[in-house]
């Protein structure tokens, strides 16, 4: 081997030395840096194993604590249960011994004319008898009288019962320090969400057991990630209600594909990443000129299926089921009084296949499928509870209840999914809670129900538990009232021939005219587009937003 070569060769060792050099380097910096972060990381497990330690003493110190209080709370209570007992105790005996008194009296007294009506006959002289014979009877009798006025019953009775909650307060005692399992937390939401819209998240906290941790305090972080717009990234403000539930609300930015991401001390919670659909920010402003006119003998009423079909109710006592281009594929119903038969449908709500229609001349409600299967009725006329003098309206709410508009009886009533009562909201009367003549309803995003009354003119707002909350607007005639999933109120005008758009304050900020005695309005679901039932017109109008 030449020098040159030997040279060459061991300059190309150095070199691919040096590069291993660097290579090895970087690798041991690389391990340093590992091993640092796993250090570190055992030292956050040394503080949180020390913090499990302090939780425990501290847990079991209120442990000790709580059954010391228990302990003399139970102490005070047997002192105040045994002093009551003892005054039940004397009062029992007081009345009875009082009772007993009194009869003894009476026999005393008894005994006495006894004893001497038997002395007078056997001692006296007929001349004595005839004198005192008429006194001795009349004071017998007067005495026996006053013992019939008397109960001979004694006047308390002898038992002194202990209710005995043994379930309370031992048994619930729990320890509170299940950890906590973020995978096993659940959150709650629409799919969808609105360009500038603030969309609500909410979070609720569980254990590893599935239990709900009924405690705040917990890191709790929302995302909503755009999947076209370069990852741009929301992030949500959250609001912990401390009681193991938290409200995330998030502002989309941008319309389009998104997924919405919620984490618990770190974790993803149940379902997350989940997708979410962010549409455009709704302008109402843009109602002007109606896109498809669907021609249709007396709609009364309309709802919208998830596919697209178009429902309507009408003046012959049928329901017309109508595809997206505005053609008839069903017919379901007839005019009558017999199961499925209508007279006079004033209200449908659809979800998934079940169908229920409000049949106000029957005076009852319906539940069929979306086919047009009969499946129950319910309710009759009249005005007791689950009766109806006219049922206006339903609607399906997030749980299933079905919430119903009593129009002549001036009411809302509430009933779970196969007719049986649960509620009932009074509109009768006068002040802000009164509804007369209701005849539009629906619900907005937080499930308060809002309801079109004609004897004032206004919509007023109520919760579902029938609370009072506000009244906004000024419609003539209020019919059918639609809600948006942003809150907005689209108000069915009869005697003014429009619709009026409400924003969420209530406050109105734009009118579709040109109608003709429109009775009701409903959302299509996918997009949100308007459909109008024009009754003077015999149409239904569908208006893009």
């Amino acid at each position: 081997m030449s020098a040159t070569h030997k040279s060459h060769t061991v300059k190309e060792i150095s070199t691919v030395a040096k590069t291993h050099q660097i290579e090895i380097t970087g690798a041991l910096e690389d391990a340093r840096e590992v091993v640092t972060k796993l250090i570190g990381a055992m030292d956050e497990n040394n503080r949180m194993i020390e913090q499990v330690e302090i939780s425990k003493r501290n847990a079991s110190l209120a442990i000790n604590n709580a059954f010391e209080t228990l302990q003399q709370s139970l102490e005070e209570r047997k002192k105040t249960l045994l002093s009551e007992l003892e005054a039940i105790s004397l009062s029992k005996t007081t009345a009875l011994t009082l009772q007993k008194e009194q009869f003894e009296k009476m026999i005393g007294d008894i005994g006495h004319y006894t004893d001497m009506a038997s002395h007078i006959l056997q001692t006296h002289t007929d001349h004595e008898i005839v004198a005192l014979g008429g006194l001795i009877p009349t004071e017998l009798q007067a005495t026996l009288k006053r013992v019939q006025t008397i109960s001979l019953t004694p006047n308390q009775h002898s038992n002194i019962t202990v209710s005995v909650q043994t379930d309370d307060p031992i048994q619930k005692l729990s320890i509170l320090g299940q950890y906590l399992s973020p995978s096993s937390s659940t959150w709650m939401s629409t799919s969808v969400a609105r360009v500038g819209a603030r969309y609500h998240v909410k979070v609720q906290s569980k254990t590893s057991k599935g239990e709900e941790y009924p405690h705040g305090g917990v890191e709790v972080k929302g995302e909503m990630r755009s999947k076209t717009h370069n990852g741009a990234v929301v992030y949500g403000e959250v609001e912990d209600h401390r009681d193991g539930t938290y409200t995330i609300t998030l502002t989309p930015q941008t319309a389009g594909p998104h997924q919405l991401l919620i984490t618990m001390d770190g974790q993803h919670v149940q379902n997350s990443p989940n997708d979410l659909d962010v549409r455009p920010k709704r302008d109402y402003h843009t109602l002007c000129n109606a896109q498809q006119v669907i021609q249709c003998y007396g709609p009364r009423c309309v709802a919208i299926h998830d596919s697209g079909d178009i429902y309507v109710g009408t003046e012959d006592g049928c329901i017309y089921v109508f595809d997206q281009t505005g053609q008839l594929k069903n017919t379901i119903g007839s005019r009558g009084s017999g199961e499925g038969q209508f007279f006079h449908p004033s209200g449908i709500s659809i979800k998934g296949d079940v169908l229920y229609v409000a049949d106000r001349g029957n005076h009852r409600v319906q539940k069929l499928t979306s086919s047009g299967k009969f499946l129950h009725k319910f309710g009759k006329e009249g005005s007791g509870q689950g009766q109806f003098n006219w049922p206006m309206a339903v609607i399906i709410d997030s749980n299933n209840k079905l919430i119903i508009l009593d129009r002549h009886n001036h009411r809302i009533q509430i009933f779970n999914e196969n007719g049986g009562w649960l509620l009932t909201i009074d509109g009768k009367g006068s002040g802000n809670h009164s509804f007369q003549n209701p005849c539009g309803l629906a619900l907005d995003p937080q499930g308060n129900i809002h309801v079109a009354a004609l004897g004032s003119d206004t919509i007023k707002v109520f919760t579902k538990e029938g609370v009072y909350v506000r009244m906004y607007g000024d419609p003539n005639y209020p019919r059918g009232i639609a809600i948006d999933d942003e809150g907005y109120s689209l108000v069915n005008e009869c005697w003014g021939d429009c619709l009026s758009i409400y924003d969420p304050e209530g406050n109105k900020i734009h009118t579709v005219g040109n109608l003709k005695y429109p009775c009701d309005t409903a959302l299509d679901p996918r997009d949100g587009s308007v459909f109008i039932a024009n009754l003077g017109a015999d149409t239904v109008l569908k208006y893009c937003v």
